[in-house]
């Protein structure tokens, strides 16, 4: 994988820091005079997340948050696609990038997931090796808790992620002294597919190049 530049999108990168409120006086003013919805996932018999339910509100709910906020050049979205949310685009390691992912905007209230023991996730991949994160908190950058599981090829697999195995990560790097997760305020999830597994290693499973995971729903379990 050798180093490859190419130009940098501006406009991407603001785009993303518009979407997930990362501007401080930009925020402000928004939820002053253009206030959005609040993302707030309801628990229905455990399940978080039905993407064979159209009124799946995506727009206001899920974005990219790809390595263009690094000064990347990969590329993805999420859309929904005959009953399922389908993640897809284009990971690229030019200008030491390597990442794409979609993230959950901060949920409003938080969440209280305390009385289950994980998250379970109903997904169709393509081979790779992804991540599930999960944040406790509303910052920007902050600490995320994250599992890495692997795909098979256009086939369905159910993919169980207790919270006591989340591995605490600060932009791929574990953190040691970090608190456990706190379920009973879960803020936000987040999908990547990354060229990095943890503290430099390398995903074995990566490949640059066009991807899809299909997600039919995320649960509580």
């Amino acid at each position: 994988m050798s180093e490859q530049r190419t130009q940098w999108d501006l406009g991407r990168f603001v785009q993303t820091l518009d979407y997930f409120e990362a501007i401080p006086v930009v925020s402000w003013f928004q939820k002053m005079f253009q206030p959005r919805p609040n993302p707030q996932p309801t628990i229905d018999n455990r399940v978080l997340f039905d993407f064979s339910n159209p009124a799946t509100d995506l727009q206001n709910t899920w974005g990219a948050l790809d390595d263009v906020v690094m000064g990347g050049a990969s590329d993805s979205g999420v859309r929904l696609e005959n009953g399922v949310a389908v993640f897809s685009g284009n990971v690229s390691i030019a200008n030491s990038g390597g990442f794409a992912s979609i993230r959950t905007r901060n949920f409003d209230p938080a969440i209280d997931l305390s009385t289950f023991t994980g998250i379970e996730l109903r997904v169709k991949g393509d081979g790779n090796r992804y991540k599930f994160l999960v944040r406790d908190d509303d910052g920007w950058d902050s600490i995320g808790y994250s599992h890495s599981f692997d795909t098979v090829a256009d086939e369905w697999i159910t993919v169980q992620i207790p919270f006591a195995q989340l591995v605490p990560v600060f932009r791929a790097k574990t953190v040691s002294n970090a608190k456990s997760i706190g379920a009973d305020h879960i803020r936000s999830f987040q999908l990547m597919l990354s060229k990095f597994e943890y503290d430099g290693a390398l995903n074995p499973r990566f490949n640059p190049g066009s991807f899809r995971l299909e997600i039919a729903s995320i649960a509580a379990y």
